[in-house]
């Protein structure tokens, strides 16, 4: 016979109230029926577990070893249960993020450390080794956030949008560039152009702009951090195209100039990939509101 939670709670109720009688009807329950259960234990363990016609109740050595880790067994069970009902409320659980928008760092970050603030037992981290094929690891669980600026139809997902944001163009005061109204996407034709290591398919400035007009710039030269970006263009090494809150959370030189890109600007919108299943936990919902807030120490405009 194996051992059941009923089993352990009888032998601490016995032990606590000193007798049969009493813990019968604690747990509610007759005094013949809690007597088989400890029958069915002594026959399962072969001792005895109370010491015979010991007046009032006492465990024998081997009850006693029970007891001990009854009493553990049955406190991490009702810490499990309080942990099941915390996930099922969404008020614990995971939040395991992909970033397809190399410059999000700049306001996620911030959103993040304002979340642990209110749901310190989620476990939060970033997965940029799953960036690459964010969607699949979402749907597969892997994840649990894609922040993303190309919403797709895809079932089991859904595409929250967090905000709207300019892509702005940015060039050395020095470049011909400078004096321009706005810039279009003849005139990156003899420029380098500085970008976040990432493929140009999935830069607002080539997806939106040059890929559809059929224009490839002078050169490419990929940077991995926006500080080293501004600095060289500030050195008139290349133009970038950076979104707007990376503009207003960043120290611009006085030697860069920034640009509207087309007569009617450019905008794009970023978005939060979650699974339907966990849109309406607290925790999901409370970090798609820090993204949107004004909270951040990165506000996007």
């Amino acid at each position: 016979m194996n051992i059941e939670i009923k089993h352990l709670k009888a032998i601490l109720a016995i032990r606590d109230a000193g007798s049969v009688a009493r813990a019968a009807l604690q747990l509610n329950m007759t005094q013949s029926a809690l007597s088989h259960q400890i029958r069915q234990m002594k026959e399962t363990f072969g001792v005895d577990i109370f010491v015979k016609n010991a007046k009032p109740v006492r465990l024998s050595a081997e009850g006693q070893r029970i007891v001990d880790s009854a009493r553990r067994i049955l406190l991490e069970i009702e810490r499990l249960k309080n942990e099941i009902i915390e996930l099922k409320d969404g008020q614990t659980g995971r939040l395991y993020i992909a970033i397809e928008c190399h410059a999000c760092f700049e306001w996620l970050f911030p959103a993040l450390n304002a979340f642990r603030a209110s749901y310190s037992e989620v476990d939060i981290d970033i997965k940029p080794g799953l960036a690459f094929r964010a969607m699949d690891a979402l749907r597969a669980e892997e994840l649990d956030v894609v922040i993303t600026a190309d919403p797709e139809n895809m079932d089991g997902i859904v595409f929250e949008e967090l905000f709207s944001y300019e892509a702005c163009f940015v060039a050395s005061v020095n470049n011909r560039l400078a004096n321009k109204d706005y810039i279009e996407a003849d005139d990156f034709s003899d420029q380098t152009v500085i970008t976040y290591p990432v493929p140009k398919q999935r830069l607002d400035l080539f997806n939106q702009l040059l890929i559809p007009a059929g224009i490839e710039p002078l050169d490419i030269r990929q940077v991995e951090l926006t500080a080293v970006i501004l600095l060289l263009v500030g050195a008139n090494k290349g133009v970038s195209v950076l979104p707007d809150w990376v503009i207003k959370s960043s120290p611009v030189s006085a030697q860069i100039t920034v640009k509207q890109i087309g007569p009617q600007k450019l905008y794009r919108k970023l978005y939060a990939a979650i699974r339907s299943a966990d849109i309406d936990k607290p925790y999901m919902q409370r970090f798609l509101s820090l993204c949107r807030s004004g909270e951040l120490t990165a506000k996007p405009r």
